[in-house]
């Protein structure tokens, strides 16, 4: 098939449609202790929220942008709209959800997913969750699949006041404070002791609305035993104006329980993505990570995972691509703080027409990890001379008993592997985006297949220029 072919089959355009702004209320832009009100109560929020709000409000304003890492200048708070509410409520049933917010749904495909591979579906439409369900037997397992806002007044009330923004906390940095000030939407997941969950939770964010920022904030909480896989995609149209996402995830790992958290972030190129997600995993436990980041004007993004407990396990498997006017700034953090403790960091960026891929990674092992292991691998690939690519690790090792490797490699397109793909009658252009599919194939293989297929249409329309 010729690539021309593949791509109108693909539809150029089809993460970039946009509905016209019918939203039912939206606050004024900019960031005010009266606007921050005006959210909570929108969100009826009990009274420990509302005080942690404001005390959020104050740290931001108390706090510095940081000033290490892409330049964010662009980035005017006083021009976002920190809260936009769709024009419906919540649904269980897909048929209750609004034409215009349902087609936009239809068209990425989450409830063809739902209906064919996904044990759960929430959908948030810019700052409200529009759409959650999670099917009958996963149900009757004990599993709890719903917005956070409403199980904030519900039976596990208590749990989420012990776990929110415990991981990531106010005081972290600027845009944690600005999240915890004017957090809205998300997700929270309990999964009861020793329950396997058998099919993936998926949650899906659109954010539709210019000049408009996104904050969900997503809890899981897998219990000792436990077993999940969940599943995040985010996307938005182009407009010429900046967008934010500045959305938080925390994640607990029980004793003995798995977690895989799998994300496919394709955020238009007006978009600011400071987003932050942490995750504490005690004893026996496992989080996997697996990244794919291809959409954003500015991106920092780099999951943590702190091993508390003995024998505690962590992978994160990374994909990035920076094409023009993008400065992707990505990577990994991880904190060993018991012994026997395990992490392994496997990361691919591609940069391409200008952009800039910065990985950067920290592995911080305790004195009190002994006999701990860590190995981090970056491999970069720029396709052309005017385009970037950084490492930067950090390695802090507090123990003589521990294994620690790092591994990085930044390298071009072979002109002898292109010429011999093109000598079996493919064109240049195609050649070069299967050698950049076969380069993120550690990544794609660990996604469902449906996302697989999503990463590598994504890398073909980079390839070819198609979103710019």
């Amino acid at each position: 098939m010729s690539e021309k072919g593949y791509l109108e089959d693909f539809d150029t355009g089809f993460y970039d449609f946009r509905n016209d702004e019918k939203d039912a209320y939206k606050v004024d832009e900019g960031l005010t202790p009266a606007i921050v009100e005006q959210i909570s109560k929108e969100k009826n929020d009990p009274v420990w929220m509302q005080q942690f709000r404001l005390e959020s409000l104050q740290i931001y304003n108390q706090m510095k942008v940081p000033n290490w890492g892409p330049d964010i200048s662009g980035l005017n708070m006083d021009e976002i709209v920190t809260y936009v509410r769709p024009k419906t409520k919540m649904s269980a049933k897909w048929s209750e959800v609004p034409e215009d917010i349902k087609d936009t749904f239809e068209r990425l495909g989450i409830p063809k997913a739902e209906r064919e591979s996904l044990a759960g579906v929430g959908a948030q439409y810019d700052s409200e969750l529009v759409y959650h369900n999670v099917r009958e037997e996963v149900a009757a397992q004990g599993v709890v699949y719903t917005d956070l806002e409403s199980a904030m007044h519900g039976d596990f009330a208590k749990m989420i006041r012990d776990h929110f923004m415990k991981l990531i906390t106010p005081r972290d940095h600027k845009f944690a404070a600005l999240h915890g000030a004017v957090w809205s939407g998300g997700s929270f997941v309990y999964v009861p002791p020793g329950v396997s969950v058998e099919i993936p939770l998926q949650s899906y964010f659109r954010l539709n609305a210019p000049g408009a920022g996104q904050f969900e904030h997503t809890l899981i909480i897998v219990d000792e035993g436990a077993d999940l896989h969940f599943i995040e995609g985010c996307s938005a149209p182009k407009y010429n104006v900046a967008n934010l996402h500045a959305g938080a995830v925390e994640l607990f790992v029980g004793k003995n329980a798995h977690l895989r958290y799998s994300t496919i972030e394709n955020w238009s190129k007006n978009m600011y993505n400071l987003n932050t997600k942490r995750a504490l995993v005690e004893e026996g436990g496992t989080i996997e990570w697996v990244s794919g980041s291809f959409g954003s004007h500015v991106s920092y993004l780099y999951p943590m995972s702190i091993l508390k407990g003995r024998g505690a396990h962590m992978e994160f498997t990374g994909i990035t691509f920076a094409g023009k006017g993008q400065n992707l700034d990505t990577g990994a953090k991880v904190v060993h703080s018991a012994p026997d403790t395990s992490s392994y960091i496997n990361t691919k960026s591609i940069s391409k027409d200008g952009g800039i891929s910065t990985f950067r990674s920290s592995v911080v092992i305790g004195a009190e990890a002994k006999g701990s292991r860590a190995s981090v691998a970056c491999h970069s690939l720029m396709l052309d001379d005017i385009s970037r690519s950084d490492t930067i690790p950090a390695i802090d090792v507090r123990t003589p008993d521990a294994d620690v490797g790092h591994e990085a490699k930044i390298g071009r397109i072979s002109d002898d592997a292109v010429f011999y793909l093109m000598s079996r009658g493919i064109s240049e252009e195609e050649a070069r985006a299967m050698i950049v599919n076969g380069f993120a194939d550690n990544v794609s293989k660990e996604l469902p297949l449906e996302y697989a297929v999503e990463m590598n249409n994504l890398i073909r329309l980079e390839m070819t220029g198609a979103r710019e």
